[in-house]
């Protein structure tokens, strides 16, 4: 599938991630050791999310319910064209970002950026404040490439 090959080729350029075979088939994207998301060989793109983003990802069809661990923070979504390319990565970037806010020298200039080029709403904004730490990490980070 065309499209798998174009998502992993966008999520490869994200500063620190790596790309690993999944243990049920497909490739692992990895921040450091946390699982972003992965994609299965048939269009399948599943992401873990803190319970209260998927949530809201279910409750505006933006997302499915995983799908072997439907009661979980896990959510699956299908690529099943050419245009679906784009909210995959969305789906992706979205974990991605919680993730990179941890280690960030500005976490909250990270934020507003991520939001912005996200086109986040205020709802996923507000879900997503959490995860921005209220201190500056004192280590040099560089900026998340778009």
């Amino acid at each position: 599938m065309n499209q798998l090959k174009k998502l992993e080729k966008e999520v490869t350029t994200w500063s620190s991630i790596s790309v690993h075979p999944h243990r049920f088939g497909g490739r692992e994207f990895c921040l450091r050791s946390a699982e972003v998301g992965h994609v299965h060989t048939n269009g399948i793109v599943d992401i873990p999310f803190p319970r209260s983003i998927r949530d809201a990802l279910l409750a505006d069809d933006l997302a499915e319910e995983h799908h072997w661990v439907p009661n979980s923070g896990w959510i699956t979504f299908r690529m099943r064209s050419a245009e679906d390319l784009s909210h995959a990565l969305w789906l992706m970037r979205l974990s991605y970002l919680r993730y990179v806010l941890k280690a960030a020298a500005d976490p909250r200039k990270v934020f507003e950026q991520e939001s912005e080029q996200l086109h986040l709403s205020p709802r996923f904004k507000s879900l997503l404040e959490p995860f921005v730490p209220k201190t500056a990490k004192q280590v040099s980070a560089e900026p998340i490439p778009a």
